[in-house]
């Protein structure tokens, strides 16, 4: 059943305030600058000078009202008058916002008369009455207010991430998908600590997370991005390639119960078909390895029987019924005389047999649902998150 379009608008809301965390370390002017998520605000800086602490909404579709900023700005008024009564040092704060329209309602003025009509009053109550705050504190007040409602759009924010991503690494477009991924993910894992020091980051200690080698593209990078887009970043980054080379490639699979066997034995079939090269003219051939993760015994039996009745030839390493796997004949060399276009691994324990067995390139591939199964750090390894098994159609 497709999402409802306010659990969209919802979404989009949710993504853009983390972008906005993202954007602001990014933009820190230096590296022992601290961007705090789920502090006083949405968002608090910190910095050698200020702590600012920021507001932030996405209201694409709503048109600008004071009554909308009305009460987060109360809120932080609240905060400021029990800054005064502790002698806390003072901060600043900020609104920022994004509206379909309406932003000509609020002028530049800090008038406080404006405030006190539109902000500090609700309900007929006056808040700065009850917090006992003069003229000349909610004037202090108002200065280290800042309001932006006229903040980018959800796309316009994504693309200065994107830019700032590409001007920090110096690298292409394609690259900066890869890092704003890491940065997405970073983010994702703060926003859920349960103690607040847990869920602060130096501009320095972000960047060195998010510039990893090794690539894992998250669920909600997925999310973000919708299936469409984010199947086509990933095959344009690793699957769209001319001139295959010789490698031994891993495909190791997260099976959910949507995907009929038929349809998975068909997945088998087309990556087997796309990776695979059993040239009678070249000394080059080989064939994929591929490993069902979350799959019966039963099932995977299912499943090469339905490859053999189709006479597709496959190698699963066991020579006879009851035998023992045997590294040496899994990994014998798929050739133009056996026509051996598939090997299939058992078991998930094998894996590490059988890669270190092999003495030319490898690469992995893996295709996980709610979490990666399988870790390791020696060869190429490639994490790839998918909704369900069937995705990986759209991807490879």
């Amino acid at each position: 059943m497709a999402r409802s379009r306010a659990a969209i608008d919802t979404i989009r809301g949710y993504f853009y305030q983390f972008d906005h965390y993202i954007l602001k370390l990014l933009e820190a002017s230096n590296d022992s600058d601290t961007v705090y998520i789920g502090g006083i605000e949405d968002i608090d800086i910190n910095t050698t000078d200020e702590t600012i602490a920021i507001q932030c909404k996405y209201y694409e579709k709503t048109e600008y009202n004071h009554s909308v900023i009305g009460k987060p700005i109360r809120l932080m008024l609240r905060h400021y008058a029990d800054s005064l009564k502790k002698r806390e040092p003072i901060i600043k704060y900020a609104i920022y916002g994004h509206y379909s329209s309406g932003q000509n309602k609020l002028s530049d003025n800090r008038d406080i008369q404006f405030y006190k009509k539109h902000f500090f009053t609700y309900s007929k109550e006056k808040l700065y009455e009850e917090l006992r705050l003069n003229d000349k504190k909610l004037a202090d007040f108002i200065q280290n207010l800042t309001i932006n409602i006229n903040a980018p759009s959800y796309e316009k924010q994504e693309k200065q991430i994107h830019n700032k991503i590409k001007q920090i690494f110096h690298c292409t477009d394609y690259e900066a998908d890869y890092y704003y991924n890491n940065a997405l993910r970073e983010v994702k894992k703060l926003s859920t600590m349960k103690k607040e020091k847990d869920r602060r980051i130096t501009k320095q200690v972000f960047l060195s997370h998010i510039e990893k080698n090794e690539v894992l593209f998250d669920i909600w990078f997925l999310k973000k991005r919708g299936i469409d887009k984010y199947c086509k970043s990933v095959k344009s980054k690793y699957f769209t390639i001319n001139n295959i080379s010789p490698y031994e490639r891993f495909f190791l699979i997260d099976c959910d119960n949507l995907i009929s066997d038929t349809d998975l034995k068909t997945l088998l079939q087309n990556i087997a078909g796309k990776w695979s090269k059993l040239s009678q003219r070249s000394k080059d051939t080989f064939c994929p390895f591929i490993y069902l993760h979350n799959i019966s015994d039963d099932r995977l039996m299912m499943i090469k029987k339905l490859l053999q009745s189709d006479t597709f030839l496959f190698s699963d390493g066991y020579a006879f019924k009851g035998a023992d796997l045997s590294v040496n004949l899994i990994c014998e060399k798929a050739t133009w005389q056996n026509k051996i276009k598939l090997k299939i691994i058992n078991e998930k324990n094998e894996i590490n047999d059988i890669i270190n067995y092999l003495s030319t390139v490898r690469e992995i591939y893996q295709f996980f649902i709610n979490e990666p199964f399988y870790e390791n750090t020696t060869h190429k390894h490639i994490k790839i998150a998918i909704e369900e098994t069937k995705t990986i159609n759209q991807i490879i």
